[in-house]
């Protein structure tokens, strides 16, 4: 499963980008499916303190529900999820939301809480959620001890023809644990024989061994030696189990008075890898076996050889104790297990370059210690997020003083732009244009060549009153009576559409006017506001510099904090191996000097020795 496949799942329609109507909400998915959870969890937040969702508000705020479960943030998203409840969103959202945070409170180590969710899913999961879903109620019951509600559970996923082998082996153990142990052991009995030829053969193979382990140590302990030597070697030589298979085994064998059979897979074990702590004990165990069958120089010398292998042991414990205590050990393993980005489904897979690595594989398995690493990567990856914003906001300094500088710069050319009195100017030719066009006055609307003949046409009529009445001064006044008629019936013919195209345009130089007017009285709010958005914004970015240098210490404390919780924990499972050694130890030497007075009594003739 990928990082983002969570917040896919909560998310009620982001299948296609046709479905997404509002461009922020697009920006926001388009981080969650590059698997950048951080940057989509801001991305969204910012969008949703904007108010940019639109219709994608229910799907946002669930989205964000499953950012927040996705870091571990389970009491967050659970006051969102919650919310999104009682405003009625889909059922089918609800539940798979509650689903998802009852798994993060379980891998947590919080099964109450874990089971309190899983109980608020109301109806069917889809087909892949459901099965998981009445697994992880199994495990809760279990955990909460109740064994009977485990089997319940479990019955009927189990009963089915395809049903999953890992339903068949936790209804086994819950039946083993409750008040039928002859049901789970007839479960437990039917994966131990199942023949492996499905998909995932080796996970299936690795469960039919676990299956026959536990059989084997269930029969060891109702002292069935013979159940569990038959169950015991069924368990491959080269799987996972093999090595307490082959340590159970013996002790079946001696259960039974044949220590020679016991030898066999004990002195296997004796090849295997010093650090499991079945090894450890199949060294006590062989010389124990051999003193059993009288071969008391053997069994000395191998009491003698476990002494000396626990104490390298016990070397080889404290050289990684000392490594963890530096510190290498969360870095190293945070370096050799990159991730794209942090979050919930992040795992270790691979073991750092420290001594005796093999130590810690059974520490690092456990969702304790999975989840503290998770914690420590988180702070680790907010810190240095937290130490890039403070960079950031340096630019941000650097970005005001320029525009505060660009305003200073700009604002002299501005206000000399203004034009004020070419405006009032033209106010006042539009108020005449406007009361001239009811009047339906032909000369008011003539153009500049139209306009220069009426004035010629006045000179000349000037001119013609101050000559004599004689004949040709009377033909030059019917000539200009003549002209002035033409030139009147022209712009009385022109009129109509004339007066429509300065209506026209009359509409539009208002527009422009009223436009120009808006300018300047923007330009006059920038003059007066501007400023104090500038020492606004300089406020801000103060106030978030506080924050960001509150926070930075506040991380680093936390982070040195988790990696010191890390590392005792580690350094706390090995302690107590070093301890189980110590005892081993002690139990060698014990019956070393126990061998070794029988041995000098019996040079001695004394027939009281010791058996």
């Amino acid at each position: 499963m990928k990082n983002w496949a969570l917040v896919i799942a909560l998310c009620c329609s982001t299948a296609s980008a046709a479905e997404v109507a509002a461009p922020h909400w697009g920006d926001a998915l388009f981080h969650v499916y590059q698997g950048r959870n951080f940057a989509g969890l801001t991305t969204l937040m910012a969008s949703q303190q904007f108010q940019r969702l639109g219709p994608h508000a229910d799907e946002a705020e669930a989205t964000r529900g499953g950012l927040l479960l996705a870091y571990g943030l389970h009491r967050e998203a659970e006051s969102v999820f919650t919310a999104l409840a009682e405003r009625g969103v889909t059922p089918a959202l609800r539940d798979r939301a509650w689903f998802y945070l009852a798994r993060i409170r379980w891998q947590r180590g919080l099964p109450g809480p874990a089971d309190e969710a899983l109980s608020r899913v109301g109806g069917a999961l889809p087909a892949d959620l459901q099965e998981e879903r009445t697994l992880l109620g199994a495990q809760l019951r279990l955990a909460l001890g109740d064994p009977g509600g485990a089997a319940r559970l479990l019955q009927g996923l189990a009963d089915q023809a395809e049903g999953t082998p890992y339903a068949r082996f936790n209804l086994g153990v819950a039946l083993l644990k409750g008040n039928d142990a002859p049901a789970g052991r007839a479960w437990l009995e039917g994966l131990g024989a199942m023949k492996v030829e499905t998909p995932n053969p080796e996970e299936r193979r690795a469960l039919r061994d676990k299956a026959n382990l536990a059989l084997g140590f269930d029969a060891l302990q109702g002292n069935r030696a013979d159940a569990a030597r038959a169950s015991l070697q069924r368990v491959r030589l080269n799987g996972p189990y093999a090595n307490q298979a082959l340590l159970g085994f013996g002790w079946a064998a001696a259960a039974q008075k044949q220590p020679r059979d016991a030898l066999v897979p004990w002195q296997e074990l004796l090849t295997r890898d010093a650090s499991d702590p079945a090894v450890l004990e199949a060294r006590l165990a062989v010389p124990w076996a051999l003193a059993e069958l009288k071969a008391d120089a053997a069994a000395i010398g191998g009491y003698e050889r476990a002494v000396q292998a626990f104490d390298a042991e016990h070397r080889a414990l404290a050289q990684t104790i000392s490594a963890l205590e530096t510190g290498a050990l969360v870095e190293a393993l945070l370096e050799r297990n990159p991730g794209a980005d942090l979050g919930w489904l992040w795992q270790v897979k691979a073991l750092p370059e420290l001594p005796h690595p093999a130590h810690l594989t059974p520490l690092m398995a456990t969702h304790g210690f999975q989840e503290a690493l998770k914690d420590q990567r988180d702070l680790r990856f907010l810190q240095s997020n937290l130490t890039r914003w403070a960079g950031d906001l340096q630019v941000f300094d650097t970005m005001l003083a320029a525009r505060r500088a660009r305003f200073a710069a700009n604002l002299p050319a501005a206000q000399q732009q203004t034009h004020r009195v070419q405006r009032e100017k033209l106010n006042a030719e539009a108020a005449a244009l406007a009361a001239a066009l009811p009047q339906a006055d032909g000369a008011a609307l003539a153009d500049a060549r139209e306009r220069a003949a009426l004035e010629r046409l006045s000179r000349v009529r000037a001119a013609l009153s101050a000559r004599p009445g004689d004949e040709a001064s009377a033909a030059l006044r019917e000539r200009l009576r003549r002209v002035a008629g033409a030139l009147e019936w022209q712009l009385d013919q022109t009129q109509p559409a004339r007066q429509w195209e300065a209506r026209k345009n009359l509409r539009t130089l208002d527009a422009q006017l009223a436009d120009a007017a808006r300018r300047d009285a923007a330009l006059q709010a920038a003059q007066r506001d501007e400023p104090a958005r500038f020492e606004g914004f300089a406020h801000r970015i103060d106030a978030l510099r506080s924050r960001v240098a509150g926070l930075l210490p506040q991380a680093a404390a936390l982070r040195q904090e988790q990696q010191q919780s890390v590392q005792a924990a580690a350094v706390q499972v090995l302690r107590e191996q070093q301890a189980r050694l110590a005892e081993y130890t002690t139990q060698a030497r014990f019956a070393l000097a126990q061998l070794q007075d029988r041995a000098t009594l019996a040079q001695r003739g004394d027939t009281d020795a010791p058996r």
